[in-house]
């Protein structure tokens, strides 16, 4: 069964500083308290101090041991500065503007280059931002990981039936964020999820890549996609057990796997599960969710150089300091 917990004795074990730029919103100061408080990471917090410490007080939360820093007056201003207009040169962006937007207020771009040079191993944001403005802060401030090229997302799924997957436990990719992926990026993702269920949850990956097709029982484009997704993904990590394409039966029952497909070691074991696109994948999680009653956690954002998660807007104090043991967890691979 997968706890929270579990994820933040894990972190505890090898402690890393995750950025939360939000210190505008009340919600991170009081998980940045309970996170310090608990033990299992560092905090750096991103704003003005005095501000932060006397909003803190407001609410009566106990901020001793977090980290705070100004961006607007901060040591590492001149150097993030001069890497931001580097990086954004083909854009046309200056030093001064690169200043100027890594001092607004939203602080993103700040804790992603923060992420880059080392000051902090994870960030953990999106309470009071956009996904679009969390994701595209972490790719121009982190970059991606060597060899990929594209930013997907994942859920864990713990369902009641325990014969499935991991004693229940699966991972869902895409759910979140790639629409419609061509058969590389579909590749990247099974790769990177495969990579994500080793990190994270500390278990050997069985990465099934989903179709309405289980070894040519259909021929249509979209099966075409899946196969030739499956040799890039074999050909980028040789060490992760992959197959398809396979229908969602044979990919998790043994008896349906040995049927449909005799002699996949994937097949009637999968725990990784690579849906052919964002339809499939988000509807998907969500009838596992809310018919099947299993809960349901991400998105977990992948694919960055160095890890950053996304929230809900609408998030509580308990489900930031949730995602950000899995930040900081993440940062240990």
């Amino acid at each position: 069964m997968f706890s929270i917990d579990e994820v933040k004795n894990k972190a505890r074990n090898n402690l890393k500083t995750l950025v939360l730029p939000e210190s505008y919103d009340d919600r991170m100061l009081e998980a940045a308290a309970t996170i310090v408080g608990e033990g299992w990471a560092r905090v750096l917090l991103l704003g003005e101090s005095a501000t932060i410490k006397n909003r803190a007080a407001d609410l009566g939360v106990d901020l001793t041991g977090v980290e705070m820093i100004n961006p607007a007056s901060a040591s590492q201003l001149d150097d993030y500065a001069a890497t931001l207009a580097e990086l954004r040169r083909k854009k046309g962006m200056t030093v001064e503007e690169a200043r100027d937007t890594l001092t607004a207020d939203d602080h993103l771009l700040f804790g992603a280059l923060a992420v880059r040079f080392g000051l902090a191993d994870g960030m953990v944001a999106g309470a009071s931002n956009t996904t679009g403005n969390v994701l595209r802060a972490a790719i121009q401030g982190i970059g991606l990981t060597e060899g990929i090229k594209t930013v997907s997302s994942f859920f864990i799924m713990q369902t009641q039936v325990s014969e499935l997957g991991e004693q229940g436990l699966l991972l869902f990719a895409d759910c979140a964020v790639n629409p419609n992926p061509r058969a590389e990026a579909l590749a990247e993702i099974a790769v990177t999820t495969g990579r994500s269920c080793r990190t994270l949850l500390g278990i050997e990956p069985q990465v099934a890549m989903l179709s309405f097709s289980t070894k040519g029982s259909a021929k249509h484009e979209d099966v075409n996609k899946v196969l030739k997704a499956l040799e890039i993904a074999r050909g980028l990590d040789a060490s992760l057990a992959i197959d398809g394409e396979l229908q969602a039966d044979a990919a998790l029952l043994p008896s349906v796997g040995a049927k449909k497909a005799p002699g996949s070691k994937v097949a009637g074991h999968a725990n990784t599960l690579i849906f052919p696109n964002l339809d499939a994948a988000n509807i998907g999680y969500k009838l596992v969710q809310r018919l099947g009653k299993a809960e349901a956690i991400g998105p977990i954002i992948q694919g960055l150089a160095k890890p950053v998660n996304d929230l809900s807007r609408g998030c509580s104090p308990g489900d930031i300091v949730a995602v950000a043991a899995i930040t900081a967890v993440q940062a240990q691979g």
